[in-house]
């Protein structure tokens, strides 16, 4: 299995040859279209000129001049009517050469081998120590015709810069292999770090010291990362703390039912405190059903796949029905109610909502005195429809109210089991209105009241 690390470094050395060898072929493309030709007519004109500046001191001895011209950094072969050649300079490194070619030029023509050489890569020809890769033209010396053959000696000419150059490149493509096996390790060494912090979270160790102060990219992962692992934390802590309320309010009915259903079994109990007992174990009964309601409740609605079944429906008459069912229950508390419900269109789950109403007028009702008042208002705005809900009752402390939507919060820890819930009903109410996008604001004053405002999207 190759690490990342062993990757980098490869793909690092892989992208040097590839970039070394589109260098290459670019260099080659821009010799062909604008130096090969240049340099060869270059050559060309040299040797003419060394051809007429011999025709014009032709007392001097030809190798005489040709051993000067030579010492001026040039390679020249001289071949007379016999087929005899001479080396002046530092002799060829290939010296193969088509005969023919040789006798057309002593005939009179011109060889231009710079032009009629080919290589797979053209740019290497110019180095070519060929003879070949020359120039020829015919010559006259001392009234013999001659064939000379001509071309730089770059060996003499830049020698010295052709190895400095060669030296430089090997250099830079060592040291830039060097350099990425070191300098790859501080992009791998913070990725080790998250892989290190991964398998500590795997293992429930949540604590995680991650280089959050780096701004490239590797930064920004870093403080996704710490960001990932508090919320993992604070998951975990919400899922520990969710499990214990949970098993806390199934236990405290289950025990309750388990005691009276003891007492009913004793034979000393009588028939009056039988039924009394059997009394308290229903209602018992009746809150644990309405626990694993709610618990089911929040399970659909916490899934992201929870489909909203919308229609257009009356929230007006939707709010006086929930009114009606809870009829008995604020006639038993003598409730002074007030209705400002003008007729109101809404496109939204109805049975969802219904549920959120329900929550907050039994809520109201359950925590009012007899003889409050529960005042049930719509109000129409040009983006959305407000539903207040206020009742007189004894209130909420300004310290709890950040906590009423957390799920099995309980505001009032003296309230008795007559008038206690579950702690879910508001957490279940700020879910469904989540869903529809809307939002829940809450007002409260100990002994004077609250009021709850339910923002909803119009139509």
């Amino acid at each position: 299995m190759k690490t990342l690390y062993t990757r980098i470094v490869v793909t690092f050395i892989v992208i040097a040859m590839v970039s070394s060898t589109l260098a290459l072929l670019l260099s080659n493309s821009y010799y062909l279209a604008n130096l090969k030709d240049k340099n060869e007519e270059q050559i060309w004109k040299i040797t003419n000129e060394i051809r007429t500046l011999y025709e014009q001191v032709h007392d001097l001895e030809p190798a005489t001049y040709f051993t000067h011209i030579a010492n001026l950094g040039f390679q020249l072969y001289a071949v007379n009517d016999r087929m005899e050649g001479t080396y002046y300079g530092t002799p060829f490194k290939h010296t193969q050469i088509d005969p023919e070619q040789i006798r057309l030029v002593l005939s009179g023509e011109t060889y231009r081998g710079v032009l009629q050489e080919r290589h797979f890569l053209m740019v290497t020809g110019f180095f070519e120590d060929s003879l070949r890769n020359s120039i020829g033209v015919p010559i006259q010396v001392k009234g013999k015709p001659y064939a000379l053959f001509v071309r730089p000696n770059l060996e003499q000419q830049i020698g010295g810069v052709r190895i400095l150059m060669a030296f430089l490149l090997g250099l830079t493509f060592l040291f830039s292999i060097i350099l990425i096996i070191i300098f790859s390790q501080y992009i791998v060494k913070p990725v080790k770090k998250l892989t290190e912090a991964t398998k500590r979270i795997v293992k429930g160790n949540f604590e995680s010291a991650m280089d959050v102060s780096r701004q490239d990219e590797i930064g920004e992962l870093a403080r996704d990362f710490t960001y990932m692992a508090q919320s993992l934390k604070q998951l975990d802590n919400m899922r520990q703390e969710f499990v214990g309320n949970v098993s806390h309010e199934i236990q405290s009915p289950l025990t309750s039912i388990q005691g009276f259903a003891q007492s009913i079994l004793d034979k000393e109990t009588s028939e009056e405190e039988k039924e009394r007992y059997l009394h308290i174990i229903l209602e018992e009964s009746k809150r644990l059903s309405s626990l694993s309601k709610q618990l089911l409740t929040l399970a659909s609605l916490d899934k992201e796949s929870h489909v909203i079944k919308r229609s257009v429906y009356r929230l007006d008459e939707q709010i006086r029905q929930i009114l009606i069912v809870t009829e008995w229950q604020w006639t038993e508390k003598k409730l002074e109610i007030e209705l400002e419900l003008p007729e109101a269109d809404i496109y939204a789950d109805a049975q969802l909502l219904h549920q959120v109403w329900l929550n907050f007028i039994t809520n109201s009702i359950k925590f009012s005195r007899p003889g409050d008042t529960l005042r049930i208002e719509i109000q129409k705005l040009d983006t959305e429809i407000l539903i207040l809900i206020s009742d007189t009752g004894i209130g909420i402390p300004s310290s709890e109210l950040p906590h009423i939507f957390d799920r099995f919060y309980k505001a009032d820890k003296a309230r008795n089991r007559a008038r206690s819930g579950s702690g879910l009903g508001l957490s279940i109410a700020q879910k469904i209105t989540q869903l529809h996008h809307g939002s829940i604001d809450v007002q409260s004053e100990v002994d004077k009241g609250t009021t709850f405002t339910v923002h909803l999207p119009r139509l």
